[in-house]
C-alpha cells in the first residue's frame, strides 16, 4: 500500500502544479488550448505564486512542433528583458551597503562610458539609466545587427549616439544603458555579472535550472525552440538568438517555475522562505513611478488603465483597480513576462515560444481575474480584435507597397560602384559585396539583398539562411549618396523611427588584389602641367604616386584601371587609360575642384 501510494504522488508531480482542487483554475485548461488555437501558437508555459507557495504551473502546446514534445512548467525559454529588474536589484543591494548612489553620475562608477554630449557626461545618473529617461532612442540595431564581442566594444558606441530628447524629458526604451549598468555592478564588485548574480539572487532563491547561453540551452532535453507566424499562418521555426554579451540586459533563459521564485520574492516584499533577500526600501523605490511613459486619460475600451509609467526595471500600472508591476522579454522567437500584485501578494510569469505574441497578456490577464476575483473578461477576443486589425492594415500596406513596387529599374551606377565597406561609428561597419550579379549588405550574422528602385535608392529585402530572399515586403530602403565627383561616399539607412534623420554610413573601397606583373604596367614617370609625377612600386604589390615636395600617396586599386588615394587626400583618384597598343601612357587625377590629365613623360 505505502508503495502504490509513493508512485501515485510522484505522478503527480509529474504532472506539475496544476493537479490541484482550487477553484479558480477549473476549465483553465480548455480556456488556453483555446488561446493555442485562436494564436496559432506554438506553445507557452504559466507559474502562479500566492504568498510563498507556487499554486499553479503547467505548460501548453509544444516546445518542439516538428516532433511533437510538448511544453512542460520545466521547460527553458529565453525570458529576455525580463533580466532587467535582475540588474537593477544588484544595484539596489549596493546601494544598501553604500557602495554607490543612483543619483550620481554614471560616470563616477564607470568612467569608460562616454555620452554625445558633456551634459549627458556630466548629468546622467545610474537612476536615469534604470528608467529609461537619458534623452537616447533605443540604437538596438547597433547590437544587434552589428554584433559585438564584447561589452567595452559596445559601450564605445554610446558617445556617437545622439540623443533626440533632453535629460529625463521623455521615457525612451534603452538596452545600451542596462548593458552599462552590468558593467558599473562588475566595476563595484569586481567579479563577473553573472557570478554576482548567482552569489545574490540564484542561489538564495533555488533558481538552478538557469543559464545565459543559448549553447547552455540548446543542450537541455527540455527547452522550447523559437517560432514566428507568417504572413500565411504557418508556424516557422527560427534560430537561437546568442546574447552572451548582453546578459544584464536580456540573457536569462529559464523555466515558469525557476522565475516564480523571482515573482514570489516580489510579491512578498523581498522577503523568500522568511529571509530577506532584497532591501525592503529598494524594493519600494524599484515599483514606484519614476518615469512617465505615457500621459493622458483612459481609453473607452480600458478605461482600468489610468497610469502606465516606469519604476527601476519594471513597468508599473494600475489593472482592474489593482495594482500591477510586470517586465515583459520580446527575443526573437520568445515572448515573456512576469508581473506581481505587491498589494495582493500574488505573482504570475508566463513564458511563450512564439515572436512578439499577445499570448504572455492574455494568459496573465486571465489568472489575475481569478486570483484577484474580477469579473470574468474575454482577452482573447478582446486582444484579437485589435490584432486582426493590425494585421489587415500591415497586409494592405504590403499590397500597396508591391502595387507600387519600381520594376525593371536600373541604379545610376554599376554595380561594382557601390562595393565596399560602410562604417558609421555609432553602429559599426558592414559590406556591399556583388554575387551573382545582385547587390547584398553583409552584416556579422544577417544578409540584405538589394533591389534597384531608382537611381542611387534600392529595396531591403531579408535573405533567410534557409529559404533564400523573401521579396514578399522590402523591409527597409538603402540610399547611396555622392560625392562631388559623382562617386559613391556613403549610404544612409532608416534604422530606429524614433530617430528622425537616416543614419550615415561613411563608404570604404574594398582593395582588390593585383599582381606584381599588373602593377608594373602602371608605373613610370607622368607629367602633370609640367610638374613630374611619379607611379611607383614598393614590396611588389602596392603602388605609390608622388609629387615633388609632398609626401608619398599609397594607391588602391578599387576597379579595372581605377584606383584611390588611400591617406589624407579624401576625393583623389586616379584613372590610367589604355592607348590602341595596350600601353598605360596617359591618366586622369581626380580631385574635388576637377580633373587633369596626365601624360607620361617621353
Amino acid at each position: 500500500m505505502k508503495k502504490a501510494i509513493t508512485i501515485l504522488l510522484l505522478l503527480m508531480l509529474q504532472k506539475g502544479f496544476s493537479q490541484t482542487t482550487d477553484k479558480r483554475f477549473t476549465g483553465l485548461d480548455s480556456t488556453f488550448n483555446r488561446v493555442l488555437k485562436d494564436w496559432n501558437c506554438a506553445g507557452f508555459a504559466v507559474a502562479v505564486v500566492e504568498k510563498d507557495k507556487i499554486v499553479y504551473a503547467k505548460g501548453f502546446g509544444y516546445a518542439d512542433v516538428a516532433n511533437k514534445i510538448p511544453v512542460t512548467e520545466n521547460t527553458l525559454f529565453a525570458s529576455g528583458s525580463c533580466t532587467k529588474a535582475f540588474t537593477c536589484s544588484l544595484l539596489g543591494i549596493l546601494q544598501e551597503e553604500g557602495k554607490v548612489d543612483f543619483d550620481k553620475p554614471a560616470r563616477n562608477y564607470l568612467p569608460q562610458l562616454k555620452f554625445y554630449n558633456d551634459e549627458l557626461n556630466n548629468k546622467v545618473t545610474i537612476r536615469d539609466m534604470m528608467c529609461h529617461r537619458t534623452g537616447l532612442p533605443r540604437y538596438d540595431d547597433a547590437w544587434g545587427l552589428f554584433k559585438s564581442k564584447s561589452v567595452d566594444s559596445l559601450l564605445k558606441k554610446v558617445q556617437f549616439q545622439e540623443p533626440n530628447y533632453g535629460l529625463r524629458e521623455k521615457f525612451q526604451y534603452n538596452n545600451f544603458m542596462f548593458l552599462a549598468q552590468g558593467r558599473i555592478i562588475e566595476n563595484l564588485t569586481g567579479k563577473p555579472y553573472r557570478n554576482y548574480l548567482q552569489e545574490k539572487i540564484l542561489q538564495p532563491l533555488g533558481m538552478t535550472n538557469l543559464n545565459f547561453s543559448v549553447d547552455s540551452m540548446a543542450k537541455n532535453k527540455d527547452r522550447t525552440l523559437g517560432y514566428i507566424t507568417t504572413d500565411d499562418d504557418k508556424i516557422k521555426q527560427t534560430e537561437y538568438v546568442n546574447l552572451d554579451v548582453m546578459s544584464s540586459v536580456g540573457g536569462i533563459n529559464t523555466s515558469v517555475v525557476e522565475m516564480a521564485k523571482w515573482a514570489m520574492l516580489w510579491a512578498n516584499n523581498g522577503f523568500y522562505k522568511g529571509k530577506r533577500i532584497l532591501p525592503a526600501s529598494y524594493v519600494r523605490d524599484a515599483i514606484g513611478s519614476h518615469m512617465i511613459i505615457a500621459g493622458g486619460v483612459p481609453a473607452n475600451n480600458n478605461p482600468s488603465l489610468y497610469f502606465n509609467n516606469y519604476g527601476l526595471g519594471w513597468f508599473v500600472s494600475s489593472y482592474r483597480g489593482h495594482y500591477r508591476v510586470d517586465h515583459g522579454g520580446t527575443i526573437t522567437g520568445f515572448t515573456a513576462n512576469v508581473a506581481f500584485f505587491p498589494t495582493d501578494n500574488v505573482g504570475i510569469v508566463v513564458f511563450c515560444n512564439q515572436n512578439l505574441s499577445k499570448v504572455t497578456s492574455i494568459v496573465r490577464n486571465v489568472i489575475a481575474d481569478r486570483m484577484l476575483d474580477l469579473p470574468t473578461k474575454d482577452w482573447s477576443s478582446y486582444l484579437l480584435t485589435s490584432e486582426n486589425a493590425a494585421k489587415l492594415a500591415m497586409k494592405n500596406a504590403k499590397k500597396s507597397a508591391v502595387e507600387n513596387q519600381k520594376t525593371n529599374e536600373k541604379s545610376s551606377h554599376n554595380l561594382e560602384n557601390y562595393e565596399g565597406y560602410y562604417t558609421n561609428e555609432a553602429y559599426g561597419k558592414f559590406e556591399i559585396s556583388i554575387k551573382k550579379d545582385s547587390l547584398f549588405a553583409v552584416f556579422a550574422e544577417d544578409k540584405w539583398w538589394l533591389r534597384p528602385y531608382k537611381n542611387d535608392v534600392f529595396e531591403v529585402y531579408q535573405v533567410d539562411k534557409k529559404t533564400g530572399v523573401d521579396t514578399s515586403f522590402s523591409i527597409n530602403r538603402i540610399v547611396f549618396n555622392q560625392d562631388i565627383n559623382g562617386e559613391i561616399k556613403s549610404t544612409s539607412i532608416q534604422f530606429d523611427p524614433e530617430i528622425a534623420k537616416p543614419i550615415e554610413f561613411e563608404r570604404s573601397i574594398k582593395p582588390k588584389t593585383l599582381s606584381k606583373e599588373v602593377l608594373m604596367t602602371y608605373t613610370g614617370e607622368f607629367l602633370l602641367n609640367g610638374t613630374p609625377m611619379k607611379i611607383s612600386l614598393k614590396n611588389d604589390k602596392t603602388l605609390f604616386m608622388s609629387l615633388p615636395n609632398q609626401p608619398e600617396f599609397e594607391l588602391v586599386a578599387i576597379e579595372k584601371d581605377k584606383f584611390n588615394l588611400k591617406v589624407g587626400a579624401a576625393g583623389y583618384s586616379v584613372n590610367f587609360i589604355k592607348d590602341s597598343k595596350g600601353n598605360y601612357n596617359e591618366l586622369l587625377l581626380n580631385q574635388p575642384n576637377g580633373t587633369f590629365k596626365v601624360t607620361r613623360k617621353k
